[in-house]
């Protein structure tokens, strides 16, 4: 196992709720691991604890055997990183950045610059590769920082929200080096909020909320966790607020005109003709119903931990009154 964390847990200031409250992973040579959860969620904490910028105030985070925690910098040594934050390339070209990122992890010349040449064509960023880092668009700067992380990979390739930006067609381009990162034999840890691209895209994943770890396992694991369901959405005609969802929809999630509402696969036949009569009324433009996916079970697994503590803090101040 290339990557080892156990029980790790780190507060910021006494008092407070933990950022990372006793989280335990591993990760494969080889293997895309997801890192999920919502922005607070203690994904990014995690990652400068992985890489020795941040010391746990308990448990163990081990790369190849080694320590990372007593030797920070071997991490740094082992683990190339794309960070959330824009990368500053401002007076440098594409191509320059990389190839310097390049040359500082103990990459040859030659096989540096032909590594940059093959990640700037591969990513469609030939176009740009000359051009001032000042001048670059958000997306391409993303994908700069990207190939930056990725020109000599470490054996742990950490990603940070590597799509923030990212045009559909790129993202797609970005998605397949992600892969090849670690078919060429790296262990990659994909730290995300993207439902949707990480279904796509890892081997397994942990979901994170609140600093813990919710669930792990394949993405087919974690949606087999919901059971027998499909996935109900709806488009509002804009003419319409909100609609008045029948019983048997379950938990669902509303964003701007869009309805995505569980739906027990026994009534689909019930919860299809709803939304036809819906849409034959009006009051909505187009629905779909498919089999549930990452995301639902990713809300169902958030919902019921939110759940679940709202309780506990109600039975607290019962009990305090």
């Amino acid at each position: 196992m290339l990557l080892e964390i156990e029980g790790v847990t780190k507060r910021y200031g006494r008092g407070e709720s933990p950022a990372n409250d006793g989280v335990s992973l591993a990760v494969e040579s080889g293997q895309v691991y997801g890192l999920l959860g919502h922005n607070g969620a203690g994904k990014t904490t995690l990652v400068n604890q992985i890489v020795g910028l941040l010391k746990p105030d308990s448990g163990s985070i081990r790369i190849s055997g080694r320590d990372v925690v007593a030797d920070p910098g071997s991490a740094r040594r082992a683990c190339s990183i794309q960070p959330q934050a824009q990368v500053p390339i401002h007076g440098l070209t594409p191509r320059q950045a990389i190839e310097t990122l390049g040359r500082l992890r103990g990459g040859k010349g030659p096989l540096v610059h032909a590594r940059a040449d093959h990640l700037i064509e591969t990513l469609a960023l030939t176009e740009w590769a000359a051009t001032d880092g000042a001048r670059l668009s958000g997306g391409v700067k993303r994908l700069v920082s990207f190939c930056m992380a990725a020109v000599v990979p470490g054996r742990l390739v950490i990603l940070d929200e590597p799509t923030n930006d990212v045009d559909p067609v790129r993202r797609r381009l970005l998605w397949a080096r992600v892969r090849s990162l670690a078919d060429e034999g790296a262990a990659v840890l994909l730290v995300t909020h993207n439902v949707i691209e990480a279904e796509r895209s890892v081997d397994r994943l942990a979901i994170l909320d609140h600093g813990r770890v919710l669930t792990e396992g394949t993405p087919a694991d974690l949606k087999a966790g919901i059971g027998d369901e499909l996935r109900l959405e709806l488009v509002l005609d804009p003419s319409v607020d909100t609609i008045e969802r029948p019983q048997f929809t379950g938990p669902h999630v509303v964003t701007g005109n869009r309805i995505v509402a569980a739906v027990p696969a026994d009534l689909a036949g019930r919860a299809a003709s709803w939304a036809r009569d819906l849409r034959q009324s009006g009051r909505i433009e187009e629905f779909s119903l498919t089999p549930a996916t990452l995301e639902d079970a990713y809300v169902a697994l958030v919902g019921a931990a939110e759940r679940d503590s709202a309780n506990a803090l109600e039975e607290t101040n019962v009990r305090v009154a």
